[in-house]
Formats: C-alpha cells, sequence, structure tokens
C-alpha cells in the first residue's frame, strides 16, 4: 500500500472563516475538498513543503504559521500522514492557480463540506477553538 507524507495548511481571513480548496483530477477524491497543501518531497521539511504547495496553489508567500497537530488516515488503497500548520500570515490573496475552486468557510460549517475523510478530524479542532 502506498505511504504519502503530506503538509497540509489552515488559513483564516479576518472573518475567522478557513479555506478549503477543490480537488481536481480524475482520482477517487475528485471533486471533494480540502485544506491546501501537498506532498511532502524526498528533500524537505514538513514546513518547507507547507509553504512551496501554497505558493504553488494558492499564489501566497507563507511569512508564519505553527504546527496544530499531525495524523494518519488509511484509506483503502493508501495511507496518509498529515502534518496541519495553522498559517498566520501571508502575502497575497489566495486564488486558485491551478484551476481549482476555493471557499471561505466559517468553522461551524466545515462539517456541512464535502471535506477528505483525513481531514474530518481537524474541524473538530478547529472548532474547538472558536468555542
Amino acid at each position: 500500500m502506498n505511504h504519502f507524507d503530506v503538509a497540509a495548511g489552515i488559513l483564516f481571513d479576518s472573518k475567522r472563516r478557513v479555506l478549503i480548496a477543490e480537488r481536481l483530477g480524475g482520482g477517487p477524491f475528485h471533486g471533494m475538498w480540502e485544506f491546501p497543501g501537498g506532498k511532502i518531497g524526498p528533500d524537505e521539511s514538513a514546513a518547507q513543503a507547507l509553504t512551496r504547495e501554497l505558493t504553488e496553489e494558492l499564489g501566497i508567500e507563507v511569512t508564519a504559521y505553527s504546527s496544530l497537530m499531525n495524523l494518519r488516515h488509511e484509506y483503502e488503497d493508501r495511507i496518509v500522514t498529515i502534518e496541519f500548520f495553522i498559517v498566520s500570515d501571508w502575502n497575497s490573496d489566495p486564488v486558485g492557480r491551478e484551476g481549482q475552486g476555493l471557499r471561505w468557510v466559517p468553522t461551524h460549517r466545515l462539517d456541512a463540506q464535502n471535506l477528505l475523510p483525513a481531514d474530518l478530524p481537524v474541524i473538530a479542532a478547529l472548532q474547538q477553538m472558536d468555542s
């Protein structure tokens, strides 16, 4: 079974809404939503992958972040280990540079979105932070 290490960013806007991104491609998760990020390269730290992926996907330069949580999720065909970061500061407005849709969603509405199963534990953590 394939194993992937991933870094993902949690970005809040001034209204405390969280940015989620649409998954593209023809895989089994096409059309679902996720916290933006991607695979950690062989010679990268999770933080380096986070900043690279958010630049590639969203066109932003991350200037401040902190670790939120690390989790492992087993899908039928793969295992992913994801380090989630709170991105507290960045330059530029996020845009879907790869053609993906973006949404700013209040934390209390995240569970109503079609998020990837691996992202679901993060919803509870974010909602607890806001309560």
